[in-house]
């Protein structure tokens, strides 16, 4: 009591005056020295953190140093005052609207010295529940106005790393859930960080957070800690790395129900398939399969790992009851060199009973997976039970089904295979198989209109093009299907996509047609079904905007294919013209509509192939469309092309989506990322084009623009192209032509060069083996003169000597016989021996 009193007296002021909350908060900092006792020191803080609120500047001018002062000496010591300081600090710091200049003012002060960003990963070890909360508040709202800062602190604390993996241990679930809250602002952009908590046991620890809660079914909780684990992950090759070592891969899949040592013939159980789905449990998933995905997509993984996962995530999209946007995320997270084999996994579908709101469901018969991968592209899920909407989630979903299958036949064996299997039997009196793929493809255009049908023909010629695109040897085969007439009025076969051997059951056999009724090839029956097109959509009632949109979204279908076809193939364009399909191009052209800007680009587009790549002999040559071209004119078609270039639902196609919002009434089409307002499950959506096109088009809309100026006697472009969907442009490709002529010119310049330097160079030789030879036989020569000479002087010096001896006898016969030797005769002898000597 008398504690209170002095207290009161002290911060009353004398006699009882009123001060002012400068004067009071001045007083309290006084307090805050290390000169006073623990006692007052934590009435200090107490009363310094009621003031913050209201007089937040105040404060933290005058009190914070004495704060961060109590912070460093006294919160370990004791857990009331440690609770208080804390707490008051983040109070300062704490940003809102009305001070979140003064909150960095504060953090800035706080972060000064990183001796304070130490103590408090210190006082994370302190097992005191209001100490470790309060601490990892303050962190987090550090970590929120200064992320770098912290992040630089963290990686020179002594303790760091090992006192945030001993919080995840807490038991308490506050305390936990908080630590994983600043864990994940902690590893933000840091990758230094992501490595040190993840070789501290950061996966471990989250993991077993996740299967206390209940695995996928532990709500926010599960979801945060999952968000941790994708934040150690991405971007971090060294912990995929790390990750992929343990046994934690396998644990993802369990997570799902999915059995990790599942063998491929083996089916699947039921528990996985089926199952009861909310929305925090979508999320939850969802994570999981972004970190499979990222697993999966990233280099240097384990083939047996990959095909685990890809087999969860290939039965996930293809044969289970996975809400629509987790199967889309499956299937776009499959790696781009998908080396799965599809056509041999099996697959067991199931199908909701009606009216039992997903509550009951049945097994149809199993598949293989590409055969359920192009039903899904097809006709949508669960063969086509919601295809009459257009649900943009669903198309999303057919998308990423396309893009699969287009990564599917990527190897030209692939193609081939699938389009062997469209063509007639060699036999004739064989019945034919159906494809769905070619029965969806071949569809008639019907009025009225079904927007199931018009959406799954659609989807058939954008699979159909995906096995033409860059294959000469495809399209030769393709121009040899030949559909039966009776097409229409037959079943497709199910589950006998990918080749016809498989035993599967023709349609049963009508009556033989007539030779008016012969089966025609493709392209006769695609350009006479996009004249019904242009014919049924000149009769829709203009106020039917959606219908006649209808029409036209399958007109420009039927358009993208011929285009990608006839492209560099001069049969299948001489085979087009021959079927009347250059009368279909002209009316669009000549249209000028307000709004109508992609068929007539489009049918100028087709006109410019064809006058392009028309170099088989026929009736209808490049001479006989020139006319027409200049009729019509260069510039407006080129205009018209330009007009269709600028189109936002052109436009708007990107790689990650090609399903475009519906368009609301009276306004322009959305793109793919707008109308996010409205309900994800009550959003519609169209599709228009897929992103091969849109990367076709640029590609090659100048070496068409540049034909159609040509005249038509010159040469054809498609003798000489080389374009096509790999080069950026017409212009690229025509400068890098010049560069490659120069440089032959050059190098057989160079190489004339050498064969006259050769041809010197040899000559030199043999004048110079010639004269080497002569300069030989010059040595011989000298040599045996040599020998000669020297043959010479030494009979002259045996001569010589034979003299001498001859003369000295002489001399001592004549000595002997008592005569006179004269002196010269004798200075000669002595000179003689001399020289003897």
């Amino acid at each position: 009591m008398d504690f209170l009193s002095q207290t009161y007296i002290a911060l009353r002021g004398p006699t009882g005056a009123p001060q002012s909350a400068t004067d009071t908060i001045s007083k309290l900092s006084d307090r805050l020295s290390p000169s006073t006792l623990l006692a007052d020191r934590r009435a200090a803080v107490l009363s310094l953190k009621g003031l913050t609120r209201d007089c937040k500047a105040e404060v933290g001018d005058r009190a914070l140093p004495g704060l961060i002062h109590v912070l460093q000496n006294d919160a370990e010591i004791d857990a009331d005052i440690g609770k208080a300081v804390l707490e008051t600090l983040h109070h300062l710091c704490e940003v809102d609207e009305a001070s979140k200049e003064l909150s960095l003012k504060h953090t800035d002060y706080i972060l000064a010295n990183e001796q304070v960003t130490h103590t408090l990963f210190t006082l994370l070890g302190d097992s005191h529940f209001y100490i470790r909360y309060a601490t990892l508040q303050l962190l987090s709202t550090l970590l929120q106005n200064r992320r770098s800062v912290v992040q630089g602190y963290f990686l020179k604390a002594p303790n760091g790393a090992p006192s945030i993996i001993s919080v995840m241990d807490d038991k308490r679930e506050i305390i936990r859930n908080e630590t994983i809250v600043m864990i994940q602002l902690l590893i933000s952009q840091s990758p230094d960080i992501q490595k040190v908590l993840a070789f501290e046991g950061a996966f471990e620890k989250l993991f077993n957070t996740v299967t206390q809660e209940g695995g996928v079914e532990g709500g926010v909780i599960s979801y945060d800690a999952l968000r941790c684990v994708d934040g150690l992950l991405r971007f971090n090759s060294s912990n995929q790395s790390y990750f992929r070592e343990t046994s934690l891969p396998a644990l993802l899949c369990s997570l799902i129900l999915f059995p990790p040592n599942q063998q491929l013939q083996d089916s699947l159980p039921q528990e996985f398939s089926l199952q009861f789905w909310d929305q925090q449990k979508a999320a939850n998933v969802s994570l999981i399969i972004g970190i499979m995905g990222m697993l999966v997509g990233s280099k240097g993984n384990n083939n047996q790992e990959t095909t685990v996962i890809v087999r969860c995530l290939v039965e996930l999209a293809l044969a289970s009851n996975a809400p629509t946007p987790l199967k889309t995320q499956a299937l776009r997270l499959l790696p781009s060199n998908l080396t799965f084999p599809l056509s041999n996994v099996v697959v067991t579908p199931f199908m909701p009973v009606p009216e039992t709101n997903g509550e009951e469901w049945d097994r149809l018969e199993p598949a293989s997976a590409l055969d359920v991968l192009v039903e899904l592209a097809l006709h949508g899920e669960y063969n086509g039970l919601h295809g009459d909407r257009r649900s943009k989630d669903g198309l999303e979903l057919r998308g990423a089904a396309l893009n699969v299958f287009d990564n599917f036949v990527r190897k030209e064996e692939i193609k081939q295979a699938i389009i062997q299997g469209m063509l007639p039997p060699e036999v004739p009196t064989e019945a034919p198989m159906i494809s769905p793929l070619l029965y969806a493809l071949c569809l008639p255009p019907m009025s009225p209109l079904d927007i199931a049908n018009v959406t799954t023909t659609h989807f058939a010629i954008l699979l159909f093009t995906r096995l033409l695109s860059s294959s000469s040897r495809c399209k030769t085969l393709a121009r040899s299907i030949k559909p039966s007439p009776s097409l229409s009025a037959s079943t497709p076969s199910q589950g006998h996509f990918f080749v016809p051997a498989d035993g599967g059951v023709p349609p049963p056999s009508g009556p033989e047609p007539d030779d008016d009724d012969a089966p025609h090839s493709l392209i006769p029956l695609l350009s006479e079904n996009l004249s019904l097109c242009f014919l049924s959509k000149s009769r829709v009632d203009p106020a039917n905007e959606n219908e006649a949109r209808e029409w036209e979204r399958l007109i420009v279908g039927y358009l993208c294919l011929l285009v990608q076809w006839l492209w560099e193939d001069a049969k299948a364009v001489r085979e087009y013209l021959e079927a009347g399909g250059l009368g279909v191009l002209v009316e669009p052209i000549n249209q000028t509509a307000e709004g109508e800007s992609l068929v007539p680009g489009l049918c100028a587009f087709l006109l410019g192939v064809c006058y392009e790549f028309n170099c088989e002999p026929g009736e209808i040559t490049r001479s006989t469309i020139y006319p027409i071209i200049t009729r019509l004119g260069v510039d407006a078609v080129i205009g018209q092309m330009t007009r269709f270039r600028e189109d936002d639902r052109f436009k708007s196609i990107t790689p990650e989506s090609i399903v475009l919002s519906w368009p609301t009434p009276g306004g322009p089409p959305l793109s793919a990322n707008q109308n996010q307002s409205q309900n994800p499950a009550e959003q519609e959506g169209e599709l228009w084009f897929d992103w091969a096109f849109v990367d076709f088009w640029k590609s090659n809309h100048y070496t068409v623009q540049r034909g159609l100026n040509t005249d038509p006697n010159a040469s054809s472009s498609s003798s000489s192209s080389s374009s096509g969907p790999s080069a950026e442009s017409a212009m690229l490709i025509s400068s890098l032509r010049d560069v490659i002529r120069t440089q032959a010119q050059e190098l057989e310049t160079l190489r004339a060069k050498l064969e006259e330097l050769s041809t010197s160079s040899a000559s030199q030789i043999r004048d110079l083996d010639a004269r080497a030879a002569d300069l030989a036989s010059s040595l011989q020569e000298s040599e045996d003169k040599k020998k000669d000479v020297e043959k010479e002087q030494e009979d002259l010096l045996v001569l010589l000597d034979e003299m001498n001896t001859k003369r000295r006898r002489d001399k001592e016969r004549m000595r002997e016989a008592g005569l006179e030797v004269s002196e010269d005769e004798e200075d000669v002898d002595d000179c003689e021996e001399e020289e003897e000597e």
